[in-house]
């Protein structure tokens, strides 16, 4: 019975830790962010990097400061449901 609870015990350590580990590499699921860079807007949208840089020429709106691009969920998914049918 005592081996029993060690290993309960150890598997459980080990459970945690490596969760813990997990959410340390991947801290916010983008679904969760509210701006995301370019290559990240791609993926959001499961397009590819070109595609979604063809999208600011259908009309897809981009903040730039200082040479940094960020683009809005809120306006990712305005778009896409503008170009919806």
């Amino acid at each position: 019975m005592l081996k029993e609870k060690e290993f309960e015990e150890k598997l459980k350590q080990i459970i945690v830790s490596e969760t813990k580990n997990l959410l340390e590499k991947n801290p916010k699921p983008l679904t969760l962010q509210e701006w995301f860079s370019l290559t990240d807007g791609a993926k959001y949208t499961g397009v590819s990097y070109n595609t979604f840089i063809k999208f600011r020429t259908l009309g897809l709106k981009v903040c730039e400061i200082e040479g940094i691009k960020r683009v809005s969920k809120k306006e990712i998914d305005r778009f896409l449901e503008e170009h919806s049918f």
